[in-house]
């Protein structure tokens, strides 16, 4: 992910002349990103809905975004990716700035996490037989590698998913229409998790709250003074 960061803000820095301000952002940011975070978005229909959970992904500091993709609506480069104008202005440019990779199938992309050791969490109502949570009674801290999934916007997440997840989250709503859209609900889950996860990389630096810090790390970016 540092490494995506760094080629892009030096590209953005060569494209537009002597923007240092594109290198002073990339530098301060890197420290908040989340390590060991993906956030995965299953078998989208709307291309406007990929590019705004990129654009979460990006905002929040997680560190990637998988794509089970059957539909085809992104290409499987990520620069050539980068470079899509739907899906550039959807995220606000996001994808420029944010690791992006493709699956083809649901099966994939499990395999895929799994080999790597991640443990993946669903968004999704109650289901019977799984262990579920509201958002913000979860512990997000506990799995040193995690992927957090979001299903379809007509079907949401798909068996196959649950039966290979580890938690099951649920945003609590209050309202007579108990759903959200994609995008907001990616944001909703996102900043919670993410908060949970700096708040411990700020204390340690190893998994089972070992290593820890002396001088914990800022877990807030300082507001930026407006120029006069």
């Amino acid at each position: 992910m540092s490494e995506n960061l760094d080629k892009t803000a030096d590209d953005e820095t060569k494209n537009k002349g002597s923007r240092p301000s594109v290198r002073r952002r990339a530098n301060a940011i890197k420290d908040f990103r989340c390590k060991n975070l993906i956030a995965v978005i299953e078998a989208p229909t709307e291309i406007r809905n990929i590019g705004t959970v990129i654009r979460n992904v990006n905002a929040l500091g997680v560190e990637k975004a998988y794509v089970v993709d059957p539909h085809n609506l992104i290409p499987d480069d990520w620069e050539e990716l980068r470079e899509r104008k739907s899906l550039l202005k959807t995220s606000v440019s996001a994808t420029k700035w944010t690791f992006v990779k493709r699956f083809k199938t649901t099966e994939d992309c499990p395999d895929h996490l799994e080999a790597k050791g991640f443990v993946s969490i669903v968004t999704s109502p109650h289901i019977k037989g799984r262990e579920n949570v509201y958002l913000h009674e979860g512990n997000y801290t506990q799995f040193t590698k995690l992927a957090v999934w979001f299903g379809n916007e007509s079907r949401g997440i798909s068996r196959t998913v649950v039966e290979r997840s580890d938690l099951c989250v649920a945003v609590p709503m209050f309202g007579m229409i108990e759903s959200l859209n994609l995008g907001t609900s990616s944001g909703i889950v996102l900043y919670e998790v993410t908060k949970q996860r700096r708040a411990y990389q700020s204390e340690y630096r190893r998994k089972n709250r070992k290593g820890k810090r002396a001088n914990p790390l800022p877990t807030e970016m300082p507001r930026e003074e407006v120029e006069q």
